[in-house]
């Protein structure tokens, strides 16, 4: 017997596998070879080891054996429990003997050699043993010593449970990071990914009961069926559900699925509600194994309002019949997401899903609902609440277009995950900028502070891959078609629409220069300004560029194609930058019946909507008329001043001095002049102590004032002077003020560009010292960064460059102009 081969009954194998094809039930296939096994095991125990080892040896099966749960071609799990170890040479042979004949009969055998008292030991650097015995079953031997161990597994327990399930927990989120914590794997690995097998046997250990709820039961046996298909199909353990599997599954209608698309979405929606089951024991340990965390999520309670109830990070709805009364509840409670980084509770989730086809019915019909929906994305964690959004369907209740990329597998060896995830980690890549510690990304986070439009840009990429879910001509071309439908639905303005309808059909630009165009020839640099138009259009694709590719995979955005990336903005903004002096517009605009236009940089008809160059038309018109023109906008949370004036000297440093001596904070500004001679400034600022709202008289005043200021009847400087000094920012986050000056950077004019410490006054009194040095502001744009102001002036100096001898002591002057 000792050296005879005993394999498993070929015949019973045959008939289990014959059996799974017609039925596709696992559950006979895994208690079947469970069956077979022992019987195996035992013959070969009983023949070949209980002589050598008599009344001292009993063979445990555990871990997934132990379950009865032995998948076609899983390793078998076995435990020696003996009363001491090995002794004797005899006794030693007979162990090797015995596992050389279950090796033989084709089986892979996992084993240990244990004590009942060292199975009741806590091993911390073989704990994988005490986890094991979790699931355990007596097969053979001296059942005296099993029960010795049953009798001390107890005690064991109560005292180390916690231990264990901590344990548990770090693994499983160990595993859960090595696939980026994501289900939405196009080639899913069915047992350890997020979702899968080893989540389902998770849920059960950290269940009261240590059994699988009932509710995951379907779950369970779809994910078994796929796995026992996997290892019929490639005879071994393969657990990788690659594309040509999926393919050979819906050939052959596995459980009735016809085609890929569905078998992968049968997939992904099992797999969501294991991982949620999982997340949520998970975070139940880890709280409970953490007082300070307990104490944080305590204090986060205080978030709760009248419509939400926050306990434990998670979010409850408050009335039971909230959803149905006030439909439009679900956009505060987005917005609540994702001002605060919190997720639901499983009972709200429970509720958004039995409401879901009311909702789907309300936001089907137009509604202006563009603005809560625009504020909420530019919060912090608009990312979690998108994928909170998308896991219980309201996603797909306010823009049913998300559908057609729901779970979507798109067969493409680059891309790792299904579009809708591929979608929701670009948008997640966009908040980890936030977080950002190397250079490179650093330079990409600056740059996602410095625009305003971080709701308008996490929209459209929400919806640039959308056309891939209809399969028909170009996927950005679709997305754009679809967008159109669901930015007409939903309230967005036409400027904006524009601006979004551009980022998706341009989303693949920018990824192509870096590796298709020479970025050292200038001729690229002519081409990419005239495919982006602005600076601030570039900023915006190039983020969206960003975070597409880097959620392609986690390799895809190599340092490599980082640095690329970063070059092709460089040079895209150096080419916008020269031609915003450059370009100007040399025939009147015929739909404007104007001459207004002629003279101004070609810029001013990329970053102006056909309303707004009516209203500065009538500006225009007004200042021909009277003298001077003043136009002062609310939009929101900011204000928006248009000045029209005859061209002089300090006439754009009067204007922001007046503002600043008003206590506005300028946030953006440009200045252009005409062949006329007529200059249209336009300023967008905040007030931070809300002066003009509360105060309307001083809208009035503001305005009155600036008309004054514009002809030169007001001492600008003795209105500063009134203003108290401002608070500096602590000492390391100060900015030294840098100069720089090109000649070389426009045909006509002369660059100079200045960061420095924001302040009020800073704008005026830098146009103010470029006035002095006998410099005229042709173009200037500003932004402001935090505290950090980036400000660009186009100047020249008699109608010429600024010579460059004069530009040592013009970066001077502008250099004390900062500490002014």
């Amino acid at each position: 017997m000792s050296g005879a081969k005993q394999p498993c009954n070929s015949e019973e194998l045959e008939r289990l596998r014959e059996a799974f094809f017609a039925t596709g039930a696992a559950r006979p296939v895994l208690e079947g070879r469970t069956a077979l096994v022992d019987q195996l095991v035992r013959d070969v125990f009983l023949q070949s080891l209980e002589p050598s080892f008599p009344g001292e040896i009993a063979l445990l099966a555990v871990g997934g054996y132990g379950r009865r749960e032995l998948f076609p071609h899983s390793d078998v799990d076995l435990l020696l429990l003996v009363d001491r170890a090995a002794q004797t040479e005899e006794a030693r042979e007979a162990l090797s003997n015995f596992f050389r004949i279950l090796w033989d009969s084709r089986l892979r055998i996992s084993h240990s050699l244990r004590t009942p008292q060292e199975c009741c030991e806590l091993h911390e650097q073989n704990i994988e043993l005490n986890i094991s015995l979790l699931d355990r079953r007596f097969l053979a031997g001296d059942a005296s010593l099993f029960e010795r161990l049953e009798a001390r597994m107890p005690s064991f327990m109560k005292s180390y449970r916690a231990s264990l399930e901590r344990y548990l927990v770090r693994m499983a989120r160990s595993r859960h990071s090595k696939f980026q914590n994501s289900i939405y794997h196009m080639e899913p690995q069915l047992k350890e990914a997020p979702g899968g097998v080893r989540d389902l046997q998770l849920v059960s250990w950290l269940s009261a009961a240590n059994a699988l709820p009932e509710d995951l039961w379907p779950a369970r046996d779809f994910l078994y069926a796929v796995r026992c298909r996997l290892h019929y199909a490639m005879h071994r353990d393969v657990n990788v559900l690659s594309f040509d599997l999926q393919e050979d599954m819906a050939e052959q209608r596995f459980w009735g699925m016809r085609d890929p698309e569905t078998l992968m979405r049968t997939y992904f929606r099992h797999a969501r509600l294991v991982y949620a089951a999982a997340l949520r024991r998970i975070e139940a340990v880890e709280s409970a194994s953490s007082g300070l965390l307990s104490q944080f999520r305590d204090w986060r309670s205080r978030l709760s309002n009248s419509e939400f109830t926050v306990l434990q990070e998670r979010v409850y709805l408050r009335s039971h019949h909230v959803l149905e009364a006030d439909p439009d509840v679900v956009l505060r409670l987005f917005e609540f997401l994702a001002r605060h980084g919190l997720r639901l509770s499983p009972e709200a989730e429970r509720r958004i899903g039995e409401a879901l086809p009311s909702l789907t019915a309300h936001f089907s019909k137009p509604r202006n609902i563009w603005p809560q929906l625009r504020t909420a994305l530019a919060l912090p964690h608009a990312a979690l609440a998108l994928r909170a959004f998308a896991d219980t369907g309201l996603l797909h209740a306010i823009i049913p277009e998300w559908e057609t990329i729901e779970c979507l597998v798109i067969r493409d060896f680059y891309h790792r995950y299904t579009v809708d995830e591929h979608t929701l980690v670009a948008i997640q890549n966009l908040s980890d900028l936030r977080e950002a510690k190397d250079r490179g990304r650093q330079r990409f986070r600056e740059l996602l502070e410095e625009t305003e439009e971080q709701g308008l840009l996490r929209f459209a990429i929400l919806l640039h891959d959308l056309g891939k879910g209809t399969r028909t001509g170009s996927h950005a071309i679709e997305s754009v078609r679809l967008a159109d439908a669901i930015m007409s639905r939903i309230g967005v303005s036409d400027a904006e629409q524009k601006t979004i309808r551009f980022l998706i059909e341009r989303h693949l630009e920018l990824s192509s220069l870096m590796t298709s165009r020479d970025l050292e020839d200038s001729a690229t640099g002519l081409y990419l300004s005239r495919r982006v138009e602005t600076i601030e259009q570039l900023k915006l694709l190039t983020l969206l560029t960003y975070a597409d590719v880097s959620a392609v995979n986690p390799s895809a955005m190599t340092p490599w194609r980082l640095e690329q990336l970063w070059r092709v903005f460089r040079l895209g903004q150096r080419a916008l930058t020269r031609a915003l002096e450059d370009d100007r517009i040399a025939e009147p605009v015929p739909e404007l019946h104007s001459d207004f236009l002629t003279g101004l940089p070609t810029r001013y008809l990329r970053t102006r909507s056909k309303e707004e160059m009516e209203s500065d038309l009538k500006l225009y018109q007004r200042c021909r008329a009277v003298g001077v023109a003043v136009d002062l906008q609310r939009s929101e949370t900011l204000w928006r001043l248009t000045l029209a004036a005859p061209d002089r000297p300090r006439l754009f440093a009067s204007a922001a001095g007046v503002l600043a001596a008003f206590g506005m904070n300028i946030l953006k500004a440009e200045a252009f002049g005409n062949h006329a001679g007529i200059a249209l400034d336009t300023f967008v600022f905040s007030d931070p102590a809300r002066t003009l709202e509360l105060n309307p008289g001083e809208v009035s005043s503001l305005r009155s004032t600036m008309e004054q200021a514009a002809q030169g009847l007001v001492d600008v400087a003795r209105l500063l002077a009134r203003r108290p000094l401002p608070v500096r920012p602590s000492r390391g986050s100060r900015i030294s003020p840098s100069v720089s000056i090109y000649n070389d950077e426009s045909e006509a004019a002369t660059l100079v560009e200045v960061v420095a410490e924001d302040r009020p006054g800073l704008l005026y009194q830098l146009a103010s010292t470029l006035s002095d040095e006998g410099c005229d502001i042709d173009v200037v744009l500003i932004d402001t960064e935090a505290h950090k102001a980036l400000d660009v002036f186009y100047v020249t100096a008699g109608g010429a460059k600024v010579a460059a001898g004069n530009h040592a002591r013009l970066r001077q002057r502008l250099i004390e102009a900062c500490f002014h």
